[in-house]
């Protein structure tokens, strides 16, 4: 994404010139918004899965796609954890670092090399940074750069085959067409639009392979109501 669509909308939200959402597109699909006041979030307001993820965490933190950065200040300010916060979007770590967040980077999660972590943070469908299932071998092999002995990755994603599912229970994706759970997607904040960029919602078994391939221990920590859930994987010893 060349434009910083978050960025934008969540200075303008941190400013009190919020007006308007950000738009999600995709093909095939209706429109979809986030609300940028949920980006705001205190920790009573968070989903029992993103609750979950930040008792669970422990010693040094990374959060990945921090954005304005209300996992880090409960990590940071209520746990007592040494948090780092990366983002791509420069305007949220503009952002997160004036809400407080003490430890911040502009930064890919593939271009972070930093000491190493005993958690990573992966939420609000984490899993959507890889991109691609295609891509999901680089995840790994990088995430265990970054990982301390003992250490973990929380992660959510989100099984979405039931937006393939007709009414009579079937299941139309075209299974040439690659996993059902890649999506595309572009950003629309008032008169910016990005890019198109990959996303990837993966279901629990198929991560759950891939870590194992990868050489990692997987665990389900939540299964939520809405086909989503929270896994913890660590480096099989």
């Amino acid at each position: 994404m060349n434009k910083d669509i978050f960025g934008e909308a969540i200075k303008d939200f941190y400013n009190q010139k919020y007006t308007e959402d950000i738009t999600v597109l995709a093909d095939d699909f209706d429109d979809d918004h986030i609300p940028l006041p949920y980006l705001f979030r205190e920790y009573s307001e968070m989903p029992i899965l993103e609750q979950k993820a930040l008792d669970t965490a422990f010693g040094k933190v990374l959060d990945v796609g921090c954005g304005a950065g209300s996992h880090s200040l409960f990590l940071q300010n209520t746990r007592a954890l040494d948090v780092v916060g990366i983002d791509i979007s420069k305007g949220a770590i503009e952002i997160a670092k004036k809400r407080g967040v003490k430890q911040t980077m502009s930064q890919d999660f593939f271009n972070h090399n930093q000491v190493a972590y005993n958690t990573l943070l992966f939420l609000m469908n984490g899993s959507g940074i890889i991109g691609t299932l295609g891509t999901i071998d680089r995840f790994f092999i990088h995430a265990k750069t970054l990982l301390a002995p003992g250490g973990q990755i929380l992660m959510d994603s989100s099984d979405i085959s039931y937006l393939f599912q007709d009414d009579d229970g079937g299941f139309w994706v075209d299974a040439s067409a690659g996993y059902y759970g890649e999506m595309t997607y572009t950003l629309k904040y008032k008169t910016q639009e990005s890019e198109p960029f990959d996303w990837l919602y993966i279901d629990y078994n198929t991560l759950q392979n891939a870590a194992n391939n990868n050489g990692f221990i997987t665990e389900l920590l939540y299964q939520g109501t809405h086909n989503d859930y929270l896994a913890k994987l660590t480096i099989a010893t």
